[in-house]
């Protein structure tokens, strides 16, 4: 991967492509989940917080992996299914055809296949002249004719436990990256006359790993469709599935319209009738039903029935947006709540406010809420109105129904139903324009 952060904990679709292997585990059924860390342990442990994560010191190859787990399984007989944490397209339906195989043949170790139309970087399943799994080579350690076997090993398996530990203790290194090989229990369970089986993966997209950014993009590719597909058949609209991207984690109800060039992300929950995009953004957002968003963004923070945002508008962390409010172009508001039917059309900043019902808010509106050291609220009572070009330095209260005239600066509190204004007094001066250009006569 060329990265300081270890590969399993690089995202696809919004989360580390571990995560998805640990669902597709528990979704087959797994009672407990083991990850096998090495490099960055602190981080994996960190990212998975609710598995149990043991250490792989030195990184010796996967059967020496395998078998750091042999402690935190003491005492455990039953199947044991082995996952490579960098599978994030494997679904935890072809995880329960797996086992249901293994059970069903009485296999000591059975093997999930695949076969690829270009098996490079892969080992292959070298089978006998009746069909059976005899052994798995690696592509550094196999002969040419071996090269051109197209069925590859993809690293998972169901074994039975705590057998195969007494398997892992008798692999050696004899090969070319002097490693101890998970793929060589299955050569010796072979030997001593046990039941190997396989079982090939419905969907060979299912068991790519990754190794590089471009096979990581390619996932994501698929795991995208995934989700889109998904999302259209329970009734969303997806104008163009190919630029639009939406992360794992996200809902959507139906006859919700997303248009291209659209991100949703983390836990964004979206309505029924909505309108998200072109050009829009949600991280952890929550929308309600009817509510447009275009050429905006829209982090942690909720908008309500009927809401419209943008375009050019950037709802900040921690704003509640009431029903029907417009936000409109080059609009910004930050950790604010603002009532129902309340409108900002534009060109305006909204930061640490609490904002009424029925609320006017005119053009290059600005609410000053930093002095400097310290953030201060500003309250704008329900039904007022403040005029264009309006400073509201904070903390300051602007009553119910009160009127803010244009152009003003607002230090103090305006009351209920009064026209608060601060602003110099006009002067005209007659004829200034003339006499300045005679001056400058030369």
């Amino acid at each position: 991967m060329k990265s300081r952060r270890p590969k399993v904990l690089h995202e696809i679709a919004g989360q580390p492509m571990l995560h998805y292997v640990l669902e597709a585990a528990r979704s087959a059924g797994a009672d407990r989940c083991i990850v096998v860390a090495g490099y960055g342990f602190d981080e994996v442990r960190q990212a998975a917080h609710a598995v149990e994560v043991v250490r792989q010191e030195p990184q010796a190859g996967t059967a020496h992996a395998l078998l750091q787990a042999e402690p935190a399984l003491r005492g455990y007989r039953g199947e044991l299914l082995v996952l490579c944490g960098d599978t994030p397209l494997l679904t935890g339906e072809t995880l329960s055809e797996l086992v249901a195989y293994h059970r069903q043949n009485g296999a000591m170790a059975t093997v999930l296949t695949a076969r690829l139309d270009d098996p490079t970087g892969y080992g292959r399943v070298i089978r006998d002249g009746p069909g059976n799994v005899c052994r798995i080579v690696e592509q550094k350690d196999a002969t040419a004719s071996e090269l051109t076997v197209n069925e590859v090993n993809t690293g998972i398996y169901c074994f039975v436990a705590p057998l195969v530990f007494d398997y892992l203790r008798r692999v050696s290194p004899n090969n070319v990256q002097g490693e101890y090989y998970l793929t060589d229990v299955v050569q010796l369970m072979v030997a001593d006359g046990l039941r190997v089986a396989s079982y090939a993966a419905p969907v060979a997209d299912e068991v790519l790993g990754i190794n590089d950014r471009v096979q990581l993009a390619r996932a994501g590719e698929i795991l995208r469709r995934r989700i889109l597909e998904k999302l259209m058949r329970e009734g969303v609209t997806v104008i163009d599935p190919a630029s639009t991207f939406v992360g794992s984690g996200v809902e959507v109800g139906c006859d919700t319209v997303i248009y291209p060039f659209t991100i949703v992300e983390g836990k964004t929950r979206i309505g029924e009738n909505c309108v998200v995009g072109p050009g829009a953004r949600l991280v952890n957002a929550v929308l309600g039903n009817g509510v447009v968003v275009q050429y905006a963004v829209v982090v942690d923070s909720s908008l309500a029935d009927g809401c419209t945002v943008g375009p050019f508008a950037y709802v900040r962390p921690g704003c509640e947006i009431g029903p029907r409010v417009k936000i409109g172009d080059f609009v910004e508001v930050k950790k604010s709540r603002v009532g129902e039917g309340s409108k900002i059309p534009h060109l305006t900043y909204v930061g640490d406010a609490e904002i009424g019902a029925g609320v006017n808010v005119g053009a290059g509106t600005i609410t000053c809420n930093y002095d400097g050291f310290k953030k201060h609220r500003t309250v704008i009572g329900d039904g007022a109105f403040v005029g264009s070009n309006t400073n509201l330095v904070a903390p300051v209260v602007v009553g119910p129904g009160a009127y803010i005239a244009a152009g003003s600066t607002i230090t103090k509190n305006v009351p209920p139903g009064a026209l608060g204004i601060a602003r110099s007094r006009q002067s005209n001066i007659p004829d200034w324009v003339a006499r300045r250009k005679k001056s400058t006569e030369v």
